[in-house]
């Protein structure tokens, strides 16, 4: 296709004809509207005039007949711009006046009309003019009117400029809408190129912005944001399959090598049955790990096993307070809990509770102090459970006295599979925060990690629920001790 039909086909054109051909239609309505009415005004002038003329001349007739009449319009007619007069006979002959000439039958018939004429030393030359026909006493008649040329020269020229002003629109317009489709067409063409540099492979190339801030620019600025987060799917995605290959490698090979083990050197029940039995444990290792990466990707991409329903946030701080609790007391911490009644929520009670169950098993685990007091039990709550609202927000917070996270680790502790280097000796997957972090990213919520000094504090900020008229019943369905990873 060549680059003028390209510039034709373009929307941006199609819209400027459009226009073009509405504006038209409207300048040429406009236009004749224009005319119609100084046609009338003309009209209604050309009226007063005769009417003014025929009361003169009414007097003049009243006061001398017809003597008299012949008389002044004599005089009449020699004046400059005067109007049309004449005085015939019933037989239509001539007594005085300035029209030499009527078509047969004009002067047959009292009344109104629009007729040709001939002056007086024009040879052949025809006119044009409005006038009005009196039949007097003794059959004489009487024509009074006023020449229209020029009434019909400004319709002309009215037509004329209609025509040309049509004429330069119509250019005007096309070159206008080239111009334009051909800026538009820049610019999409742009946008089309780096489209498909990125569809080539280089996903770290966007779409160029002008800077305008026209909706061209705006698409291009969301496209941008759309690849963005593309490209941090991608990085997540690729990242995620490194930690999976690397973190199951692990249990694979001792799963493995378990089971070789057996194979070689077991020679009784009891062992084979002690080999099955490390082979259950690892299985369920990796087990949990996939059922928390399905969870996460079930939450980032916004699903909800149960919906989205109102319930009370304090009840599940309590309920999975109270599950950990006496695994709490077999590690000798004290875990706390205390939240504040009605913190309604609108969301998934099941994820809540789940990423709840996290926080608290990560404090359990990693959080505790390193040393203990004279009789062996702590005399501050070492990890404490909590729910508030804070303004517009619910706030769910797990906090312990622990080592902490450096704050230069704080954001990366979010992360999939991210373990730091003082928790690496101990069990888990590094699944844990990221699965919180999803899950208050479901809910329109956000994630904080913070100093607790010492320790750690990580809070879960969700929006509060608009006024709840009745409370669905609770859903008794919360994590169990130990699946948090």
């Amino acid at each position: 296709m060549t680059p003028l039909g390209k510039l034709f086909r373009t929307t941006a054109f199609k819209i400027s004809l459009a226009y073009l051909v509405i504006f038209a239609i409207g300048a040429g309505l406009v236009l004749s509207r224009v005319g119609w009415h100084v046609k009338e005004l003309i009209d209604e002038q050309i009226k007063q005039t005769i009417d003014t003329d025929i009361t003169g001349l009414a007097e003049q007739y009243a006061q001398g007949g017809i003597r008299q009449l012949t008389t002044v319009i004599e005089r009449r007619v020699k004046q400059p711009g005067a109007g049309l007069y004449l005085v015939t006979t019933y037989a239509g002959e001539p007594i005085a006046g300035n029209i030499t000439s009527l078509p047969a039958g004009v002067l047959a018939h009292a009344g109104t009309v629009e007729t040709n004429y001939q002056r007086p030393g024009d040879a052949g030359g025809q006119h044009r003019a409005f006038a009005r026909i009196f039949i007097l006493p003794d059959g004489f008649r009487l024509l009074v009117g006023h020449d229209i040329e020029e009434e019909e020269s400004l319709r002309q020229i009215l037509s004329g400029a209609l025509l040309a002003s049509l004429f330069w629109l119509t250019i005007i317009g096309t070159l206008g809408g080239l111009l334009v489709a051909r800026r538009v067409l820049t610019r999409v063409d742009s946008i089309n190129a780096g489209a498909r540099r990125i569809v080539a492979g280089d996903l770290s190339g966007r779409l160029p912005v002008t800077g305008s801030g026209d909706e061209l620019d705006r698409l291009v600025l969301n496209l941008n944001s759309m690849l963005d987060r593309i490209g941090e799917l991608m990085a997540g995605l690729k990242e995620v399959s490194d930690n999976i290959a690397h973190d199951l490698r692990t249990p694979l090979t001792r799963l493995r090598n378990g089971a070789e083990q057996a194979l070689r050197s077991a020679s009784s029940v009891d062992e084979n049955r002690l080999a099955l039995e490390k082979v259950i444990e690892e299985s369920d290792t990796m087990i949990r790990i996939f059922d928390a990466l399905l969870m996460i990707a079930r939450a980032e991409a916004g699903a909800s096993p149960e919906g989205m329903v109102p319930f009370d946030a304090a009840s599940v701080v309590h309920d999975v307070g109270e599950l950990y609790e006496p695994v709490a007391e077999d590690r000798g911490i004290t875990l706390e809990t205390k939240a504040e009644p009605g913190l309604f929520i609108e969301g998934s009670r099941e994820l809540i509770g789940q990423a709840l169950a996290n926080l608290i098993d990560n404090a359990l685990k990693y959080g505790t102090p390193v040393t203990a007091t004279r009789d062996g039990k702590c005399t501050v709550p070492e990890i404490s459970v909590g729910a508030r609202r804070n303004g517009g927000m619910i706030e769910i917070a797990v906090v312990d006295r622990g080592p902490g996270i450096a704050l230069a680790d704080r954001t990366r502790v979010l992360d999939r599979f991210v373990r730091l280097e003082n928790s690496r000796s101990r069990p888990g997957s590094g699944l844990g925060l990221s699965l919180a972090a999803a899950v208050a990213r479901l809910h329109g919520g956000t994630i904080r990690v913070e100093d607790n000094a010492p320790g750690l504090k990580v809070v879960i900020a969700l929006p509060a629920a608009a006024h709840v008229a009745a409370l669905p019943a609770p859903t008794p369905a919360l994590a169990s001790p130990g699946t948090a990873a």
